[in-house]
């Protein structure tokens, strides 16, 4: 008997960036595009660019800090985009970190990175540095994150992706999450339910 078979995975999309028209979102719109195949599952997306968080160590939080922790203490997963500056991530993505309450309410959950970048190398660096602050707050970081080079050779102004295997690793993260998901999180709660109601 699947107990979980009706219900619903919710993820939580979350965009690293606030310029206007930027990579960030065009990449990650792909990730949400490749959910959205799936009847199962339900996106939130989250746009900093349009939320009111609080800098760290400000008195009180705010409405979106609010929303923003509730819908990723609901989720079954979460994916963070970044864009690279400097070698590290954006100081947008932190500042929704931040906002996730202490302790996190990543803490648990499966995240998915995807960085982009316009360097040749790409976006490892900020990768690694956002896999470290996710696993220092208690989210499990899936391997495999994705990095995009060259990003502003890879997307045009409409949002379309102009390689096709570049589509396709962005697109895999989205996979991956939901794998994993169903793989360990889904009969684990399975489990649960049965367990609660003394059927096993």
């Amino acid at each position: 008997m699947n107990i979980e078979a009706n219900k619903n995975i919710n993820i939580v999309a979350i965009i690293g960036s606030v310029r206007p028209g930027n990579y960030t979102s065009k990449a990650l719109n792909l990730c949400i595009d490749e959910l959205r195949n799936y009847q199962d599952i339900t996106v939130q997306v989250f746009d900093p660019a349009t939320m009111h968080l609080s800098f760290p160590g400000m008195e009180g939080g705010t409405l979106d800090a609010e929303k923003l922790q509730k819908a990723v203490s609901e989720a079954t997963g979460v994916i963070l985009s970044t864009p690279e500056y400097h070698g590290g991530y954006s100081s947008v993505i932190k500042l929704v970190i931040e906002n996730l309450e202490f302790p996190s309410v990543l803490s648990g959950k499966p995240v998915a990175l995807l960085g982009v970048a316009a360097g040749s190398i790409g976006a490892i660096k900020s990768l690694e540095g956002l896999r470290s602050i996710c696993s220092h707050v208690g989210a499990i970081v899936l391997p495999g994150p994705v990095s995009v080079a060259g990003v502003q050779k890879i997307f045009d102004e409409e949002g379309n992706c102009l390689d096709e295997s570049t589509e396709k690793r962005i697109r895999s993260l989205a996979t991956h999450l939901v794998s994993y998901i169903k793989e360990n999180i889904c009969p684990k709660e399975a489990l649960e339910t049965m367990v609660r109601a003394g059927t096993v």
